[in-house]
């Protein structure tokens, strides 16, 4: 806190806190922070102005079907619900990553029965990394679903 003199009779030299507070700080850092987002804000919201062309070209299949890779309980896969023979699984992933028109391939659902051995899964998802598929996500039932 500040002092401040007393100027009394016979008290001269008296110092006593001051109660007002000193804005002028604080004024000029709000305005040092307006001036910079005063010039930065334009600039995040512009960009180049292009005019693209017209074609006839269809759009790109964004919304590609993912390929759902199912196990049920005795430990039979099935793709797309295809059953796939015993050695066919690792030609099958192969096929599906040469056709694949994004790096990565599309995106596998891997499903299996709950009480499939945790080695045959991993057998499975061993096969999916093999082949050079790499976004796979496990399915499972939400809390409200199971029986």
């Amino acid at each position: 806190m500040a002092m401040g003199p007393i100027l009394g009779p016979g008290r001269r030299g008296r110092r006593t806190p001051m109660s007002e507070i000193n804005v002028t700080p604080m004024v000029d850092v709000m305005l040092v922070l307006l001036i910079i987002f005063m010039v930065t804000a334009p600039l995040l919201v512009t960009g180049v102005q292009v005019d693209l062309p017209q074609s006839k070209a269809a759009a790109l299949d964004q919304d590609q079907r993912p390929v759902a890779i199912s196990m049920d309980a005795r430990g039979q896969v099935f793709v797309d619900d295809v059953p796939v023979p015993e050695g066919g699984l690792s030609v099958r992933l192969a096929d599906i990553a040469r056709g694949a028109s994004e790096p990565g391939g599309p995106r596998i659902f891997l499903r299996a029965d709950r009480s499939l051995d945790y080695g045959r899964v991993m057998i499975v998802m061993g096969e999916i990394n093999r082949a050079g598929l790499r976004r796979v996500a496990m399915v499972s039932t939400g809390a409200d679903e199971r029986r």
